[in-house]
């Protein structure tokens, strides 16, 4: 049985360009987020000793959802310049340690990483999704868990691992109803609104008693707060379109995975061009010749 670990990439690497600021190189390159990028892939390789990493990237947006709901994501500010320089050095250093980056067109992250936890799950692997992204929640059942950073404001926390007990502890509800949960509550980063005034108490306790978000819209007359149930009558169409996002393509088309070699040269070159000397000495002592 193997053990993967499958990086949401854009979310670890924004941690990390917020986490270390003001690092630069001599002529003024920004290198910060690729400091933090190192750092965690080191992380993760020491504490979790897998057998194998996928870094998974958004290569654009995806026309479907867009479609769906024109504002899908609209809230979200421009990448700042100074990360989006290091994107292109994340992407060689990720190759350069051995590490498999995966990118599909018009296809999100958390579907690709879906379809790979899924497909692993059902060869009797092990996967841990690495986000602190809720919509990922879905994906968790036996042979695959989630891995949560620590959060920002608690780092002591540490790393920590989310099985369908943990998700149902923090939700409410189980992992196949995280889609059904967010749809009625809304996902604020993805810019999808929920149904107004109810809360993650309310949705968890519907979706407890009627067992789905159909069970709900099927037992409107009985919905308690009362004041809920003109409401989700009214909103039927939203519901069903909120649904159609959150909840994650797993059978994405993706090109066969193949094993990306560690290149100890290209590496130590890389680090050196970028001024990172004390992650050079140490790059030197983990991959001796």
């Amino acid at each position: 049985m193997a053990k993967w670990l499958l990086i949401d990439s854009y979310n670890m690497v924004f941690r990390a360009f917020y986490a270390i600021p003001g690092l630069a190189r001599s002529d003024g390159f920004p290198t910060n987020a690729v400091h933090g990028w190192l750092r965690t892939l080191w992380k993760l390789r020491d504490n979790e000793q897998p057998d194998e990493m996928i870094a998974v990237f958004d290569l654009g947006d995806d026309p479907t959802k867009q479609e769906l709901l024109p504002d899908y994501k609209a809230q979200r500010t421009e990448m700042p310049e100074e990360l989006k320089k290091q994107i292109p050095v994340i992407k060689d250093l990720t190759r350069l340690l051995g590490v498999a980056l995966t990118e599909v067109a018009e296809v999100e992250a958390d579907d690709v990483i879906g379809t790979y936890a899924k497909t692993f799950a059902a060869k009797g692997d092990e996967a841990f999704i690495v986000s602190a992204d809720k919509d990922l929640a879905q994906c968790v059942t036996d042979g695959v868990s989630m891995l949560l950073p620590p959060p920002t404001a608690n780092p002591r926390l540490g790393w920590r691992k989310m099985d369908e007990a943990a998700v149902v502890e923090k939700f409410g509800v189980p992992p196949r109803l995280i889609p059904e949960y967010l749809a009625l509550v809304g996902d604020t980063v993805d810019n999808i609104p929920g149904i107004a005034g109810v809360g993650p108490k309310t949705a968890a306790g519907w979706l407890k008693k009627f067992g789905s978000l159909n069970g709900i819209l099927n037992h409107t007359g009985v919905l308690k707060p009362e004041r809920f149930r003109q409401k989700l009558e009214d909103n039927r169409e939203t519901l069903a379109r909120n649904l159609q996002l959150t909840t994650l393509n797993t059978a994405v088309e993706m090109p066969a995975w193949e094993k990306q070699p560690l290149d100890r040269g290209g590496l130590f070159d890389l680090l050196e061009k970028m001024e990172m000397r004390s992650h050079l000495a140490e790059a030197r002592k983990r991959y001796p010749e």
